[in-house]
């Protein structure tokens, strides 16, 4: 029975990483709203990035309400925001209240950030701890390439492409139910901490190239996400819904990368694995900068979903292993580096929007793909 228990709990969490993965809806949609209501590139790019501004400002707040009212209490509580970020577009489609829905999204997915990894490690084995979190990565990555397959369908079929929002809706209230009837018994809370002392890391060189780095990688992964499929719009000239599923193509490279990265990172150095991941995402926008063909512009986008797998992991582990006995504050930083996803995407959108060329928002990418490059001969692993 104990056995049971055990199965339907671990179920219930995964069923909340695969509502993680959510916030990756947030590239295909744009660019829905931004063709819906006519915004220029800049205008549609804000929107995306009022999602991402939350990790700068919530990852520690975050921190200490997981210390007052629980891990599992804060999961249930982000999925409970999620919902209703889904339930707006259902009710009020406008700009105004679409801003609102992707806020509500970005406040939840911080929530579920900080506190979701942690009680996945109160329910599984110490032994067993990595393989579950690996599986929680793979589901949050069907997650994010069924997205734009189900927008695809949803305005195909349907003729309403916020057919999307109704479908996660109730994955959302069905996680809500299966981890509202969990008991789980939760230990070893995380510390709490403070803006104060998570900045302060920022002194170490070191801590503030890596830093950096992660607000690169997340800023890379969010804008390739938005510009993809006006990349195939403006090279192909072909429909938003068929443009769309190029992004899935990104997410599902982006999986794969992360499991062969895995095997790869247990013989072979981290800077070397880091190192040719930058190499393929540089490759690979080089590519989307210069091709109209349709197989060099998947190729493309494959080498940039397989270079940007396993970028996080590695920096996110030199950043720990620098700074060992700060590892929660450290944790906490990282976090806030995914605020790379609401800078990268303004600077994509003033840039597209002052040269009608999608192109020279990919050479915003090209920028952070060169601090990486940097970053990669300071790594010391």
């Amino acid at each position: 029975m104990k056995d049971n228990q055990n199965t339907s709990t671990l179920i219930s969490v995964m069923l909340a990483f695969f509502v993680m993965g959510f916030v990756d809806l947030v590239g295909i949609v744009t660019n829905y709203v931004e063709a819906d209501f006519k915004m220029s590139d800049t205008s549609a790019n804000l929107l995306a990035a009022s999602t991402f501004i939350w990790f700068l400002v919530l990852s520690v707040p975050t921190g200490i309400l997981v210390s007052n009212i629980g891990r599992r209490k804060t999961v249930l509580l982000s999925l409970g925001i999620t919902t209703l970020s889904l339930f707006i577009p259902l009710l009020d489609y406008s700009v105004g209240m679409m801003f609102v829905s992707f806020s509500l999204l970005g406040i939840g997915n911080t929530f579920m950030q900080v506190a979701l990894n942690p009680l996945l490690s109160n329910i599984v084995r110490q032994n067993r701890i990595v393989s579950a979190l690996t599986l929680g990565q793979l589901i949050k990555a069907i997650a994010s390439f069924l997205a734009p397959i189900i927008v695809a369908w949803s305005a195909l079929e349907a003729n309403e492409w916020r057919t999307v929002y109704a479908i996660f809706m109730l994955v959302a209230i069905s996680a809500i139910i299966g981890l509202g009837f969990t008991d789980i018994e939760e230990r070893n809370y995380s510390e709490t901490t403070t803006y104060k002392e998570c900045f302060s890391l920022l002194k170490d060189k070191f801590i503030l190239m890596t830093f950096f780095g992660i607000m690169c990688h997340v800023g890379i992964d969010v804008g390739i996400n938005l510009t993809i499929p006006k990349v195939f719009m403006e090279r192909l000239n072909i429909p938003l819904e068929e443009a769309g599923l190029a992004t899935s193509t990104y997410f599902i490279f982006r999986t794969i990368g992360c499991f062969t990265g895995a095997f790869i990172l247990m013989k072979t150095s981290m800077r070397s694995v880091f190192g040719g991941s930058v190499l393929c995402m540089l490759a690979g926008i080089i590519m989307l900068c210069i091709t109209d063909s349709s197989l060099y512009l998947y190729s493309a986008v494959a080498l940039v979903g397989i270079g940007n797998s396993n970028i996080f992991p590695i920096i996110f582990a030199e950043a720990m292993h620098h700074e060992e006995y700060r590892k929660y504050d450290i944790s906490s930083l990282m976090i806030m580096g995914l605020v790379g996803g609401a800078v990268f995407p303004l600077l994509m959108g003033l840039a597209s929007d002052q040269t009608r060329y999608q192109s020279w928002a990919l050479g915003v990418l090209l920028m952070g793909i060169c601090y990486l490059i940097f970053l990669c001969f300071k790594l010391k692993r």
